[in-house]
């Protein structure tokens, strides 16, 4: 089956149907006469059950734009839609609570989602086998290794039973393996629930090996430079032809933007 690779130019046309609405936002930080521009006219949309990559230089303003979806922090122009309820936000980190069992930490998100307590643990147990975790509900962290986490740290996110899910490098500290298992799981639990991820990394391959569309930041204010749309199918593997072509030809397109900006 041939890869078919396809380009496309920034556009503000809108679709009828969206998971998040990013509405021409953008976000400053500092007092008055010592602003400093982070983000400048953000325009983007996530369609239901897109996987939307977020990707660009460090200090492009990636993650305040995920801060700002998930609602920890207000645009200072524009505005954010999300339809269906407030987004699950996955961290770098895994974020676990240390004393609380694997099990216990996705109790607590469906305690705060309302669910009742009968119904507590067979969901938890039932995330955690989404996950490829049977059998983990009563492993404290220390007992998990860091893949297991992040899966942990999944479920939990998924616990939320939110619509749109937000994952903010939740991969860059694993080892290669580790992280390429991980990025197979993502992709089958994605397909698997239908939600709507928006995923934020600096590493080309890994945006292109899980996204639909790849969204490029520029630096210094972050705006959208390019967008690819990635008509690969699944299952894909970094080391596959096409996704290293079109991962060379976005890496092409970030130096540039590291080079007009000064970056190094």
């Amino acid at each position: 089956m041939t890869a078919t690779l396809t380009q496309q130019p920034v556009t503000t046309e809108r679709s009828s149907g969206y998971a998040a609405r990013i509405d021409h936002v953008s976000k400053s930080f500092g007092r008055p006469g010592a602003r400093q521009q982070v983000l400048d006219d953000i325009a983007l949309d996530v369609a239901p059950g897109e996987f939307v990559c977020l990707l660009g230089a460090s200090g492009c303003g990636k993650s305040t734009l995920l801060n700002l979806v998930a609602g920890l922090d207000k645009p200072t122009v524009g505005s954010i839609d999300v339809p269906g309820g407030r987004p699950a936000l996955m961290f770098q980190e895994h974020a676990l609570f240390p004393w609380l069992t694997a099990g216990r930490n996705i109790e607590l998100a469906l305690r705060m989602r309302g669910v009742p307590r009968a119904e507590r643990r067979p969901e938890a147990e039932r995330l955690l086998n989404l996950v490829r975790l049977k059998g983990a509900y009563g492993k404290r962290v220390h007992e998990l290794s860091g893949g297991m986490r992040q899966r942990v740290a999944l479920s939990r996110a998924l616990a939320q039973d939110s619509k749109l899910l937000l994952m903010d490098e939740p991969f860059a500290a694993l080892d290669a393996i580790t992280r390429d298992v991980l990025h197979e799981e993502l992709t089958r639990i994605w397909a698997e629930t239908h939600v709507s991820v928006l995923f934020v990394t600096h590493n080309v391959s890994e945006a292109v090996r899980l996204a639909q569309r790849v969204v490029l930041l520029s630096s210094r204010p972050g705006r959208i430079a390019r967008e690819w749309t990635v008509d690969i199918p699944h299952p894909r593997r970094i080391e596959d032809a096409a996704v290293a072509d079109l991962s060379v030809e976005i890496t092409e397109q970030l130096r540039g933007e590291i080079r007009r900006h000064g970056q190094h």
